[in-house]
């Protein structure tokens, strides 16, 4: 059992499992490194075990540290939630927001938190971005509040509203071969087969659909070229590299600028949603909830007029002549 461990012992443990340097934990908590040695002895004394190894001047975490520094987190944010709760009661609405998007959201959630924090000043956001796999990670060990990605982990109990259309598609550089379809006939997913097709990696919400379209068409995937990133897809995919399977929100602007278009197939874009959810499990924080709300009422609205104003603004350049940066 732990006895008589206090906030600042917790706050120093999960500070250096961040930082991984007593001198930093020092100069983040406004103590001298020896005041912060002593924090970390009295929580270990308390634990009754072993929190941290020595090497040299170093330090880093046990796997008891390890465990401990991941519920002194949890800890110190369900106390930092309690004042936040307390002070909505004062008729004051604040508090930290905690989101997690997969990588494909950051182009299209950054606004809409602009606005809702807008609308709540005493609001702060705190955004983490990631593959499928490390929201879904971060959303069960309830390192963030919220999520938001195109289809809910079946892995875990959520609670989850789709609150905006998602639209995916398979998208070339102008002078593509693929393109000239466009004038004797519709395309389909066997065109594809020997057409270089850039991928996400693997645990990516993207690759997941691609994954799964083509195993409903009963088609192989024949994979061209896999990269991590949304910017270095659109880049190669512009450069004449190949075929691309992306979100609309992320290249936007590319194809308002004739640098990409898309694809002459049936069905092409493909109608998704976007999916905000919570663990089933738990009670949220009133700004969590207060954003959810938002994103049910007014996501769509707002995600419609980004993706419209890329359009209006861009147009004009491309008729003259717009080169890629």
């Amino acid at each position: 059992m732990i006895k008589n461990a206090t906030f600042r012992q917790l706050a120093a443990l999960q500070a250096l499992a961040r930082l991984g340097s007593v001198a930093r934990v020092a100069g983040e908590l406004h103590l001298t490194p020896p005041a912060v040695s002593i924090q970390l002895k009295l929580l270990e004394d308390a634990a009754g075990a072993p929190l941290l190894e020595r090497e040299g001047r170093g330090v880093h975490l046990t796997p008891a540290g390890v465990l401990m520094a991941q519920y002194a987190g949890r800890i110190l944010d369900l106390w930092r939630e309690a004042g936040d709760e307390m002070a909505t009661q004062r008729g004051v609405f604040s508090g930290t927001l905690r989101v997690g998007a997969v990588t494909t959201a950051e182009y299209l959630l950054p606004p809409l938190l602009v606005v809702f924090a807008g609308a709540h000043p005493h609001v702060k956001v705190k955004l983490s971005v990631g593959n499928r796999d490390e929201i879904v990670r971060m959303l069960a060990s309830q390192e963030t509040d919220i999520a938001i990605m195109g289809r809910p982990p079946g892995e875990l109990k959520t609670a989850a509203t789709a609150f905006a259309k998602h639209p995916m598609a398979f998208i070339a550089a102008p002078a593509h071969p693929l393109m000239a379809r466009r004038k004797t006939g519709k395309l389909g997913l066997a065109d594809l087969a020997g057409a270089n097709l850039l991928v996400r990696e693997r645990g990516s919400g993207t690759r997941t659909t691609l994954e799964r379209l083509f195993k409903d068409a009963g088609l192989p995937l024949r994979i061209g070229s896999e990269m991590s990133s949304n910017e270095a897809i659109k880049q190669m995919c512009a450069a004449g590299f190949g075929v691309a399977f992306l979100s609309l929100h992320t290249c936007g602007l590319e194809l308002a600028a004739g640098l990409l278009g898309v694809l002459p197939m049936a069905g092409n874009p493909l109608q998704r949603e976007w999916f905000v959810m919570h663990l089933a499990s738990r009670q949220l924080p009133q700004v969590a909830v207060a954003f959810e709300q938002f994103l049910v009422d007014e996501g769509q609205r707002h995600i419609q007029a980004q993706l419209r104003g890329p359009v209006r603004s861009r147009a004009p350049r491309a008729k003259a002549g717009t080169t890629r940066a």
